[in-house]
This record gives structure tokens, C-alpha cells and sequence, in this order.
């Protein structure tokens, strides 16, 4: 019988112990995540300003949001930047992660290099980036001009890329609406690209070095060229990956703020404002037009409700396509 109580005993430790080590995260996640959404919720229904509630007003503070215009002009902005840098990110960390998993030279000193500037701070790179962006100074105009190029503005240039084509190629008139993301916007996106990529490499490296090697050699004894064989072997097997990395770049790059900050900063988020996304759209209401923390937290709200929806959709519409 004594087998029987261990049995018994066993069966009661193992849901207990598998407890214990559930606990410390489960703190940390509901002081650090749990806690602070559920603050911002109950916030969002009160007037906040200066540390202090006011009073409850309900829904006027998204009201207020609805009718703003800096809100949509924000909005609009991190959109440009999220399609601007989603697919550049994930085509060229595909492109290098192919390229690295070959059988090459000193392949471990090429992925340090591409890794780096994901470990490195970005306030560091931000400074450093807005340093070769300078429309006098920087290495990139300085670049330009040995190449018989003109200098630009970079940083400081709030005309859309699209009209500044149509300017270069001689087009005296450009519609306001399809004028793009503003040029000070492109070099954030250039720099974001830049520092994230690496990250993505490592997550495509590793899914393909996960596709078992007799693949590839059915594949070849078919006679499939390198690229049918990308088509119809790596790029099916990769979807997971591929599918992981689409969902987490993008709420990444919604939430973007320290470069736009450091970059193109204050007062106004860039050039005309045409820097402005979202997350300091929220950081000015909440923190320098008045402090008004409370209309902040009702922006937060809005965005994690536009990031959940968009997941929602790329779920839906993405993952059938994913080859598990």
C-alpha cells in the first residue's frame, strides 16, 4: 500500500510544485502588466491633472480624442511608419538570415555585427544616427555631395518622399494627400530598420535551421532549382516564423516613441509635426500639455484597442496560410 500513497502524494505535489514556480511570474506580471492596464482603464474615466483626480467625467475624454485632429494626423503618421518599416524589416532580415545560413567564412563575426545594434542603447544610436543625418555636418550629406549629389534635409525636411520625387524629377505641383511620409519620418524608419533587424535574423536563423535537411534533398533529387526550392520548401516551412515575426514587428513598431523623441523631438514631434505618431501624441497630452493623465490613459487605450484588432486580423487572415 505504501506505493499507492506515494502515487497519492505524487499526483498532489506535482500541480503544487508546478504552482510554485508559476508564482514569481504571475507576480511580475500582474504588478508590471495587470496592474498598470487596469489603472489606465480607471483613470481614463476621471479628470487627472497634476497627480491628482478631479472628478469622474466618463467618456469625455475619448470624446475628446474622436474630435481631435492631432489624434487622426497622429494616427495617420504611425501608419505611414509601421507599413514603411514592417516589410522592409522582414524582407531584409529574411534576405540576411538566408544568407548567413549558408556554410561561409567567419560566419559567427557576420552575426555579431548584424546583432549589435540590437543590444547597443537607443539612445545611443539615436544620437548617433542624428549626427550622420545632419543636414550640414552629417556623414550621409557629406556622402552625397563627394557623389555629385544635393544635400538634404533629412531631419528636418517635413515635405513628403513622394512629392520630393516628383519635385527632383521637375513636377511643379504635387497633391497634398498622396505627398507620403514626410522625409525626417523615412530617416526614423531607416534607423528603426537598422537597429531591429538583427533581432529578426536570429528568430529566421533559427526557423531555418529547424527544416530537417532530407527536404532540401528530395527536393534537389527532383531537380528543383534554388529558387523552387525556396518557394516550395523553406518559405512553407518558414511560415511560422515568418508569421511570429510579422505579429511582434508590428507592435513594436506601434509603439514607437524614444527615437522619434531623441531624433526629431520636441516641441512639436519633428518638422511640422509630421513626426508625431501616436505614443507621443500621448506622451505630450499626458505629460506636457498640462499633465493631463487621464486623457493619456484613454490614449493608451485607444491604441492597445487598434494593436489587439490588428493582431485579431493578422490571426485570422495570416495564420491560414502558416504551415505548422
Amino acid at each position: 500500500m505504501s506505493w499507492i500513497s506515494t502515487l497519492r502524494r505524487k499526483k498532489f505535489m506535482d500541480p503544487l510544485t508546478a504552482a510554485l514556480y508559476i508564482v514569481p511570474a504571475g507576480i511580475i506580471v500582474a504588478v508590471f502588466r495587470m496592474l498598470p492596464i487596469g489603472s489606465a482603464f480607471f483613470l481614463s474615466f476621471f479628470d487627472v491633472r497634476m497627480g491628482r483626480i478631479r472628478g469622474f467625467i466618463g467618456l469625455a475624454h475619448y470624446a475628446q480624442l474622436w474630435r481631435d485632429p492631432s489624434f487622426w494626423n497622429s494616427l495617420g503618421t504611425t501608419a505611414y511608419y509601421v507599413a514603411g518599416v514592417v516589410p522592409v524589416s522582414l524582407f531584409l532580415a529574411l534576405l540576411a538570415a538566408v544568407l548567413l545560413n549558408k556554410k561561409i567564412r567567419a560566419l559567427g563575426f557576420y552575426r555579431t555585427v548584424y546583432f549589435l545594434p540590437v543590444v547597443t542603447s537607443l539612445v545611443a544610436v539615436s544620437m548617433v544616427w542624428k549626427w550622420i543625418f545632419h543636414p550640414r555636418l552629417g556623414l550621409l550629406n557629406y556622402a552625397f555631395d563627394r557623389l555629385g549629389g544635393s544635400a538634404l534635409l533629412w531631419l528636418e525636411e517635413p515635405r513628403g518622399v513622394f512629392e520630393l520625387v516628383a519635385s527632383a524629377a521637375g513636377w511643379e505641383w504635387w497633391p497634398d494627400g498622396l505627398a507620403g511620409p514626410s522625409l525626417a519620418l523615412v530617416a526614423v524608419m531607416i534607423v528603426s530598420v537598422w537597429r531591429g533587424i538583427g533581432y529578426n535574423i536570429v528568430i529566421f536563423l533559427a526557423g531555418l535551421q529547424n527544416i530537417p535537411d532530407q527536404y532540401y534533398e528530395a527536393a534537389r533529387i527532383d531537380g528543383a532549382s534554388p529558387m523552387q526550392v525556396f518557394w516550395k520548401v523553406t518559405w512553407p516551412l518558414l511560415s511560422p516564423t515568418t508569421f511570429y515575426v510579422l505579429l511582434s514587428t508590428t507592435i513594436v513598431s506601434f509603439q514607437v516613441f524614444t527615437q522619434i523623441y531623441l531624433m526629431t523631438g520636441p516641441p512639436v514631434g519633428g518638422p511640422m509635426g509630421t513626426t508625431k505618431v501616436i505614443v507621443y501624441y500621448l506622451f505630450e497630452r499626458g505629460f506636457d500639455a498640462g499633465g493631463n493623465m487621464g486623457f493619456a490613459s484613454a490614449v493608451a487605450l485607444v491604441l492597445f484597442a487598434i494593436i489587439l484588432t490588428l493582431t485579431l486580423i493578422q490571426r485570422r487572415i495570416v495564420e491560414r496560410r502558416v504551415y505548422y
